[in-house]
């Protein structure tokens, strides 16, 4: 609002210092400290609120250290993230941008998902929460109202137009090759294959950073490290210069990413402020499933799909743990009658609690892996 309001008022008068309004690097900077702020503020002020109307977390004994200590401890703390993500965003992003109002979706989407989970545990009674079925649904329809604007809209840049179909236009990724026909039926097929990819991505994403929301700090920290790469990496998309430079596709107006991406590392250090170690407030659901599905919209958008499995690496560890666990548990019981575990405990970060390393330390290691994803995923980028 913001960034209109000095857009609208500079054709009448020239306001001192005004222009630093048509700067991206201004207005993210801008937009990180604003919501980092907001955050911090009014954090304090939820976490009370949360207190007092006791939405606190239901712990079931799963014998790991200092896990009953957390019991009572403020849930649903993923309002912090939405507030300061949404108030920051509104005011200093551009409001007429596909990709900011594609990102702004997916934020009240994925939080009100997230919001329903926590609802039913707290309010309910339930610790199942939303089905997993209810959750997967509302991803998948995310990702098909994503990949429609993605295909559909006129607004949304690419280099060129490789499909005759009127309301098909390209992506960075072709995907031809999955296709077993040729001709039009397989333009049709390549449409289809990345509509598909695209589910993928939100829904893997969404429940990769709802599954490593397990430790205090840890799924904030992992992914406030991508939310950094991706915005540098919308940045240069967003610039013909550094795009042409670095060999990747230049998506015009993609720059509104960035300051979109600013704003939401900026949310989540702020609300690190009050989920390290010992956490005063868990994000929930209402947090994990928001920011996860942020982080796959953000790289549908800048055209780097591809690159998730590198610079979400936690992400995708954390999730490969708990599908290896099951199956072979599954497997195991069919086929002695007994199941049998591969880790100690799933998601992974567990499995190292349970061999008796401290929670922090877990944390902190987690995080250097992710910075060590994030440098190499920049360094793809010129090497490519």
């Amino acid at each position: 609002m913001l960034y209109h309001l000095f857009e609208y008022l500079k054709t009448f008068v020239d306001i001192p210092g005004g222009g630093l309004m048509s700067y991206l690097s201004f207005r993210a900077m801008a937009a990180s400290v604003v919501a980092m702020l907001i955050a911090f503020f009014a954090g304090k002020r939820i976490i009370k609120a949360l207190q007092r109307h006791q939405i606190g977390e239901t712990i079931r004994d799963l014998g790991l250290q200092g896990q009953m200590e957390k019991k009572g401890t403020p849930t649903m703390g993923g309002i912090i993230i939405i507030i300061a993500l949404l108030v920051s965003a509104l005011l200093f992003c551009d409001l007429g941008n596909i990709y900011t109002q594609m990102l702004l979706l997916t934020t009240i989407w994925c939080g009100a998902l997230g919001f329903a989970d926590d609802y039913i545990k707290v309010f309910k009674h339930n610790k199942e929460g939303l089905s997993e079925r209810g959750k997967l649904v509302g991803q998948i329809l995310l990702g098909l109202v994503i990949a429609f604007i993605m295909c559909a809209s006129k607004e949304v840049h690419t280099d060129q137009v490789l499909t005759t179909i009127p309301f098909i236009k390209t992506h960075e990724f072709d995907y031809s090759w999955l296709s077993p026909f040729k001709g039009q039926l397989g333009v049709y097929c390549t449409w289809a294959i990345y509509v598909i990819v695209v589910v993928i991505v939100i829904t893997a994403c969404s429940n990769g950073a709802n599954l490593t929301d397990g430790m205090d700090g840890l799924s904030a920290g992992t992914s406030a490290i991508v939310g950094i790469v991706l915005g540098i990496i919308a940045w240069v998309g967003g610039n013909m210069i550094d795009a042409r430079f670095l060999n990747i596709m230049y998506l015009p107006g993609s720059g509104e990413v960035a300051v979109f991406m600013a704003a939401f590392v900026g949310a989540l250090l702020g609300f690190l402020w009050y989920n390290t170690f010992p956490a005063q407030v868990f994000m929930g659901d209402t947090g994990s499933l928001t920011i996860g599905g942020i982080i796959g919209v953000c790289a549908v958008i800048i055209r780097k799909e591809l690159l998730l499995p590198i610079l979400c690496g936690i992400f995708l560890v954390e999730s490969a743990s708990v599908i290896i666990q099951r199956s072979y548990f599954k497997h195991t019981k069919h086929k002695y009658g007994e199941g049998r575990r591969i880790f100690l405990m799933a998601p992974i970060h567990h499995h190292f609690q349970k061999k008796g390393e401290p929670e922090p330390r877990i944390v902190s290691r987690f995080w250097i892996i992710g910075i060590i994803l994030a440098v190499s995923t920049l360094a793809i980028l010129k090497i490519r």
